[in-house]
């Protein structure tokens, strides 16, 4: 990659966690001769004042060379999604529990971003999950997942699932979890689902807390469009993208989901891999 000369900065909600780390990327961005741009929001949650090389009133329409995320995995699907299609690589910094989509923790940030500001790292292009209602007509994208769930306090959600014409069976239970690769060490782990190692082409389909011995989760070819219907003639079900709320299913509507390649760019330092981080992340939360 070529060195970068500007860069968007994206923290957290906790700015006591971040802002010593924040200090360090904005030195390292001075001796780099990067230009650092900051929406108003993240300005005032670290009490920014206007300076050689910060901008802090960035226009969202004016892509940088580079985004840097400090945070967790919250944070960077947030980076992924404002830069979705824009071909912009997201280098994020861990400040999460577990952070599966960083490049580095905290503890090497100087030399992480300082390689990053030069160039020194790869991009893994991931896929998404284009969702919208056939009641509602806005497209979402999702870069980690897409949940369908019950109501608090509601009945159990009657779900049934289709690729094209094909209904492939109806299940009740608190819900269904679709999930891109990148997602599938989520909410689809929870679930029992498979990993889906990164550079796989399709999604991943699998039940919450079903009702049935037969629910079995299911891999999405990249071609295929699945839909998921709300088959309750009393109960509505909410929708979220990436944990978010986002649209409710009424009875008897419909969801449609569609593989959408190359939305997000992650960068990850070289030599990294999907299975290194595997064990890593995963295998620090066991010990």
């Amino acid at each position: 990659m070529t060195a970068a000369h500007t860069a968007t900065v994206f923290t957290h909600r906790r700015p006591e966690e971040t802002g010593a780390a924040l200090h360090e990327v904005i030195g390292a961005a001075r001796a780099a001769g990067v230009e650092l741009r900051f929406t108003p929001e993240e300005g005032r949650k670290h009490g920014l004042a206007p300076a050689i090389g910060l901008v802090l009133d960035d226009p969202d329409g004016a892509d940088p060379d580079l985004c840097l995320v400090l945070g967790g995995d919250g944070t960077i699907l947030s980076a992924l999604r404002r830069y979705a299609g824009r071909g912009v690589p997201v280098f994020a910094v861990n400040f999460g529990e577990v952070g599966f989509l960083a490049a580095i923790e905290p503890t090497d940030v100087v030399d992480g971003v300082t390689r990053a500001f030069a160039g020194d790292f790869d991009v893994l292009d991931l896929p998404a999950i284009a969702v919208r209602g056939t009641a509602d007509g806005p497209r979402r994208v999702a870069m980690n997942d897409v949940s369908v769930h019950r109501k608090p306090g509601g009945r159990v959600a009657d779900l049934s699932y289709a690729v094209g014409a094909d209904e492939l069976g109806r299940v009740r239970c608190d819900g269904l979890v679709i999930a891109t690769p990148a997602g599938s060490t989520g909410y689809n782990l929870a679930n029992g689902g498979p990993l889906l190692a990164w550079g796989v082409a399709g999604f991943v389909v699998s039940f919450i807390a079903p009702h049935s011995l037969t629910a079995r989760a299911l891999v999405v070819a990249p071609s295929d469009v699945l839909i998921v219907r709300n088959g309750s003639r009393e109960e509505a079900v909410d929708v979220s993208v990436d944990g978010r709320p986002a649209f409710e299913l009424g009875p008897g509507e419909a969801l449609e989901a569609a593989y959408a390649p190359d939305q997000g760019r992650l960068a990850q330092l070289p030599d990294s891999s999907f299975y290194h981080r595997l064990r890593e992340k995963f295998g620090r939360l066991a010990t």
